[in-house]
């Protein structure tokens, strides 16, 4: 249970993945809460993207076990995670840039209009409306969803994979460096976007290496350090000198106040 009582949403014991002989996550233990952002930093090859994946069901893991809102799962491929409700934006975003905002929320799951399926005409008013009304409760900056997403910002970009990633009705969503390469203002229209997550009671994931985006948006920051947890802090009660500490292996790690 964290601070306002609920159960985690996801829960990872004692997980743990090889790859050949490099140990590349070590009896981590994990979770996240409803309504609540979780950041996970750490160095280049701390097991962030292992991590991630094996969440993901990229990875299996070699040992531990996983639960989501309180059954224990077996995640073994991608589609097992979003059968449960766990969505992943990736730092490509996998977006098509000659596709409308409409085009590539529903790429691969149009919607059809009514007759025969074999010559039913795509719902296109159907989907707009959805992509309207999905963006309009996100607040997202995006004012035209016929627009083509090539010709958008970074920011909008994000906005748009991570607004293709809610259609499922997920319960968990994972941003891989979601401010990466942008702008100030593009920035912040995306860690505003993240808090709209967690106001509508997703629990989220934000891998970063920026430490100030994830004191901006984050309830607890989670350290990996060479496949092992090394802190699982507060955001409120600590400071980025205890989490680069904690990255960095500088002195003793401790919990940063310990979990939620």
């Amino acid at each position: 249970m964290n601070a306002n009582g609920s159960a985690p949403v996801l829960e990872l014991k004692g997980v743990s993945k090889s790859f050949g002989p490099v140990q590349a996550l070590n009896d981590v233990n994990f979770e996240v809460h409803p309504g609540e952002v979780v950041a996970l930093v750490g160095d280049n090859g701390a097991g962030k993207s292992t991590l991630v994946k094996t969440i993901a069901g990229i990875h299996s893991p070699d040992a531990g076990t996983i639960s989501f809102e309180g059954d224990d799962v077996h995640i073994t491929n991608p589609s097992d995670a979003v059968a449960l409700g766990i969505a992943t934006v990736y730092q490509d975003l996998a977006l098509c840039d000659n596709l409308d905002v409409v085009e590539n929320l529903f790429l691969g799951r149009e919607e059809m209009a009514g007759g025969p399926p074999v010559f039913a005409p795509l719902d296109e008013v159907g989907m707009e409306k959805q992509t309207g009304e999905l963006l309009e409760n996100l607040a997202v900056t995006i004012t035209d969803v016929r627009n083509e997403v090539g010709t958008m910002s970074g920011g909008q970009r994000q906005q748009v994979a991570i607004a293709r990633s809610l259609l499922g009705e997920p319960k968990l969503v994972m941003l891989d460096e979601p401010t990466a390469a942008l702008g100030v203002r593009q920035t912040a229209q995306v860690l505003a976007l993240v808090k709209r997550l967690r106001e509508r009671g997703y629990g989220v994931v934000v891998i970063s290496h920026n430490l100030a985006d994830v004191f901006e948006v984050a309830d607890r920051i989670y350290v990996l350090r060479l496949g092992r947890e090394a802190g699982d802090f507060k955001a409120g009660e600590a400071n980025q000198d205890q989490v680069v500490k904690a990255i960095t292996g500088a002195g003793a790690s401790g919990n940063g106040g310990g979990k939620s």
